[in-house]
């Protein structure tokens, strides 16, 4: 059994840090500067408050309320024909200042434009569902719940949609660690076994990156393959690897690593 480190409570501070990256961002261009994107936001402002707006990669961005999502989207499908949501899911800013980002795709498809809405909430707040206007915000709204944690009001089925029911955590929190917590580590174990077998089977290891020379059969020994069972010394030959199997394959020249060439070129 491999040695197992505690991971009590890594998620109880969001530690703000230069690993957490934040894109560049692409240049912003007035909304003045496209004729449909301007009607439009002249719309959105005569009946919303509108905290800012601007176009980016050739689509519109706009800040409201988060108290006016519901009607917000409703005026856009009705109104400004944006019949489709595409996308939507939040951001987590938790570590720079307690809040979550939450962002709506709009999609016209008679207009061939794309619009963004966007609003902040304080961690712990829930958001207006609006699974009664667009039928694909119904499962967005629960993924948003299970990996962020952010409630949907008025939702109709508001559970956990991949994660399991009884998990601990939201799994794309900045904050949740990529091989999982404690809880994480025994789930398995406790639900099939009981946590009484806790110190016969040890912990779950869930770094799908990790390739250990030990692991798998020998079968993660990658150029230094070796039957199964053979005792490992360190000073194998590494196997030569060819891109056919022996003896080629009928009227295709034979390729070997040492013929191979890397072309720089992309447009060669």
């Amino acid at each position: 059994m491999r040695a197992y480190t505690p991971k009590d409570d890594v998620q109880a501070k969001a530690y703000y840090t230069d690993r957490y990256y934040v894109a560049p961002q692409v240049p912003k261009q007035e909304v003045e500067s496209d004729e449909v994107f301007a009607a439009d936001l002249s719309a959105l402002k005569a009946k919303f408050e509108v905290k800012e707006a601007f176009i980016q990669v050739n689509q519109m961005i706009v800040y409201i309320n988060a108290n006016d999502i519901y009607a917000v989207l409703k005026f856009l499908r009705d109104e400004l024909t944006y019949t489709q949501l595409s996308e939507m899911s939040a951001i987590d800013w938790l570590a720079k200042d307690n809040t979550f980002e939450i962002f709506y795709q709009m999609l016209s498809m008679t207009k061939r434009k794309r619009l963004r809405i966007k609003f902040f909430i304080n961690n712990g707040d829930a958001v207006d569902s609006v699974e009664s206007l667009f039928r694909s915000a119904d499962w967005s709204e629960r993924e948003m719940f299970d990996m962020f944690g952010i409630e949907a009001n008025n939702h109709p089925f508001m559970k956990r949609i991949l994660m399991p029911y009884d998990w601990q955590g939201n799994p794309l929190l900045k904050t949740y660690p990529l091989e999982g917590d404690e809880f994480a580590a025994w789930y398995e174990v406790d639900k099939i076994y009981g946590k009484e077998a806790r110190d016969v089977i040890g912990p779950e290891i869930r770094d799908t990156a990790r390739v250990d020379r030990y692991d798998s059969e020998r079968f993660a020994r990658l150029g230094f393959e070796v039957p199964k069972g053979t005792k490992i010394t360190g000073n194998e030959e590494p196997n030569k690897q060819d891109y056919q199997e022996e003896g080629g394959v009928f009227l295709v020249k034979k390729f070997t690593k040492e013929s191979s060439v890397i072309i720089d070129d992309p447009q060669r």
